[in-house]
């Protein structure tokens, strides 16, 4: 695995995300924004935050799984929520558990959530971008 994640001495160590991941491999990758379609496009998850969060996180490894990887290889995580508040954090948590489940996964990375107005399309709760590294 080319990712190392840690939680530095003289940081905060939540248990939900890793502060620091340090990568030593040597292929990039860039994902979208992944939101709640599958993968013909239909909509997955209407109003229900936690299924939207499983999906997008389902199909960001599916998008590693087709360059080489696997969500392992994942070094930052960006959230983007829309009408964020702290009372969303356990439906986010579920999304998430219920991915990692899936998959098999650690599902702790480093990681910015940031509430926003809204998405690409009306129907969106959430999308997730992810960079990775690849041996």
């Amino acid at each position: 695995m080319a990712v190392e994640l840690i939680n530095p001495d003289g940081l905060p160590k939540p248990d939900v995300y890793r502060q620091m991941s340090i990568a030593t491999g040597s292929r990039l990758v860039f994902l979208a924004g992944q939101v709640a379609r599958d993968a013909d496009g239909n909509p997955v998850g209407a109003g229900d935050l936690a299924a939207q969060v499983e999906q997008a996180y389902l199909n960001i490894a599916t998008a590693l799984t087709s360059a080489g990887g696997s969500f392992d290889d994942v070094a930052k995580l960006t959230v983007y929520v829309v009408d964020w508040s702290p009372d969303k954090m356990p439906l986010l948590g579920e999304g998430v558990g219920r991915a990692a489940a899936k998959l098999g996964i650690d599902p702790v990375k480093p990681i910015t959530l940031l509430g926003v107005s809204a998405l690409g399309e009306p129907d969106l709760l959430v999308e997730v971008e992810a960079i990775a590294v690849l041996n």
